[in-house]
C-alpha cells in the first residue's frame, strides 16, 4: 500500500514538473541556436536558418510568420507552434 502511494506521488510530480517546463514558451526574436533546437521537430540546420531569417528581415512580428523560413512550412510549424512566442516578457510585466 505505502509502495502505491509512493509511486503515485513522484508520477504525481513528475507530471507537475513536466508541465511547468512546457509553460515556458521560447522566444524566437532572442532564442539561441540550442534553444531553437529543443523545440520539436527543429535540427540545426532550421535552428540557424530561423536565426538567419531574423538577423536578415528583423524580429518576427508573428510565430505564423515562420512559414517565411527556408525549411519551414504548415506541417513542421504545427509540430512546434505551441511551443513559442514572439512576446516580450519584459514587456508583458509593466
Amino acid at each position: 500500500m505505502l509502495r502505491k502511494l509512493c509511486l503515485s506521488l513522484i508520477l504525481g510530480l513528475s507530471l507537475l514538473s513536466a508541465s511547468v517546463f512546457a509553460a515556458d514558451a521560447i522566444n524566437i526574436n532572442t532564442a539561441t541556436q540550442a534553444q531553437l533546437e529543443m523545440l520539436k521537430g527543429v535540427g540545426p540546420s532550421t535552428a540557424t536558418a530561423i536565426i538567419e531569417y531574423r538577423e536578415q528581415v528583423g524580429n518576427f512580428k508573428t510565430v505564423d510568420e515562420l512559414i517565411n523560413v527556408k525549411g519551414i512550412g504548415d506541417k513542421k510549424l504545427s509540430q512546434f507552434a505551441e511551443q513559442i512566442t514572439i512576446a516580450d516578457p519584459k514587456k508583458e510585466a509593466k
